[in-house]
């Protein structure tokens, strides 16, 4: 089977497809922006890379959304109640995590059909 992968660099690649399931980490490219900011800009960025890989937003089949702070997150719903189509909503989990730059508020993981 084939595997379609996406901004590969040594260490990770922005997304990846295999049999018909794209497969997406993302950080938010504004690290020094506040919650809103940053979510706002992480779910345009996976936008793009669902578009990239063949899918798009409707088709999301589960999400783990990592808070450095669980303080941000009724501002992160706010934006993320928006972004989302109404009725397309995926399994969800999210989770307060350390991450991997003191500066981000938030990363996402997600699953969705191609």
């Amino acid at each position: 089977m084939t595997i379609q992968r996406f901004g590969t660099t040594q260490r990770y690649s922005d997304a990846v497809v295999h049999q018909g399931t794209a497969y997406i980490v993302e950080v938010p490219s504004n690290p020094d922006e506040d919650i809103t900011a940053q979510t706002k800009n992480l779910l345009d960025s996976t936008e793009r890379l669902l578009k990239q890989a063949g899918s798009d937003k409707t088709r999301l089949l589960q999400v783990t959304l990592y808070l450095a702070d669980m303080n941000d997150y009724d501002a992160m719903n706010a934006v993320w109640d928006n972004w989302l189509v109404a009725g397309t909503a995926p399994v969800r989990a999210c989770v307060q995590a350390r991450l991997a730059n003191p500066k981000y508020k938030i990363e996402i993981v997600l699953v969705a059909a191609v």
